[in-house]
């Protein structure tokens, strides 16, 4: 097994652990960047907990692209594109392996992981779903989630979820001058982007305390957020830059 593939498989069956109750059956999906114009991504109707070697699918990023880009595209060219992945590698990718390309190529991500928290989804299918990307409540929060996540509404899974993706990583990109940690899905769940398996699954399981935090503010009477000045104060702390360091793994 090669070790993005086996780095794949050890971050899928973390975020697929029933206890982590992030994913259920075959929900979800992972993937790595296996150089500039390929993915490994979990093929379609496999389970995140299980997975092994046979369940990731090779795709070509170049393909993905074609997809988003040409106009012309529908669901049966989406469709057909995926039957000819399948032919060649016996298994067809996740329907939302567009996502992740996108992830991968708008955002500079290395590994992506794709969930559906039980916590973090009973805001999103809530009224208060786009707080989690406009209200930061403690400091933990902007140290692994940054300031500013993505938040898209509710949109059909596949292109036109992966359109919708690449338009707001662009805004926020241009607007921040770097891309998002999360991006939170309405009704849906979460993409957490890292630069390694290990900063995935910081992401998702911060973004589940993040969820728990909110839900319990709500219920005893509504957020008190931070300040946008203590926001600026934590992001910008010398001792928070060397925790996020320490935290990747960098010097």
């Amino acid at each position: 097994m090669s070790s993005d593939l086996e780095l794949l498989t050890r971050l899928s069956h973390e975020l697929g652990r029933p206890d982590r109750d992030l994913v259920i059956q075959a929900e979800g999906n992972t993937s790595i960047r296996a150089s500039a114009d390929r993915m490994l991504v979990k093929a379609s109707g496999a389970a995140l907990a299980t997975a092994g070697a046979s369940d990731f699918v090779d795709v070509p990023l170049g393909a993905m692209l074609e997809l988003l880009d040409d106009p012309g595209t529908d669901d049966e060219a989406v469709t057909a594109a995926f039957e000819k992945i399948a032919g060649t590698s016996g298994r067809r990718p996740s329907v939302e392996s567009m996502v992740h390309a996108v992830c991968q190529l708008e955002a500079g991500a290395t590994v992506v992981g794709h969930t559906h928290p039980v916590p973090v989804n009973g805001l999103l299918c809530s009224r208060h779903a786009e707080t989690l990307a406009s209200v930061v409540v403690y400091p933990e929060q902007i140290v692994v989630l940054g300031r500013t996540p993505v938040f898209v509404p509710y949109t059909d899974p596949g292109l036109a979820l992966a359109r919708e993706v690449r338009r707001r990583l662009r805004d926020h990109i241009e607007a921040e001058g770097a891309p998002p940690k999360i991006i939170y899905l309405g009704n849906h769940g979460i993409f957490a982007l890292g630069s390694s398996a290990a900063e995935v699954l910081r992401i998702t399981e911060m973004a589940v305390k993040v969820s728990r935090i909110m839900q319990a503010g709500l219920a005893v009477g509504g957020l008190a957020p931070l300040d946008a000045e203590a926001e600026r104060r934590i992001d910008g702390r010398e001792d928070e830059h060397y925790r996020r360091a320490a935290l990747e793994g960098r010097p």
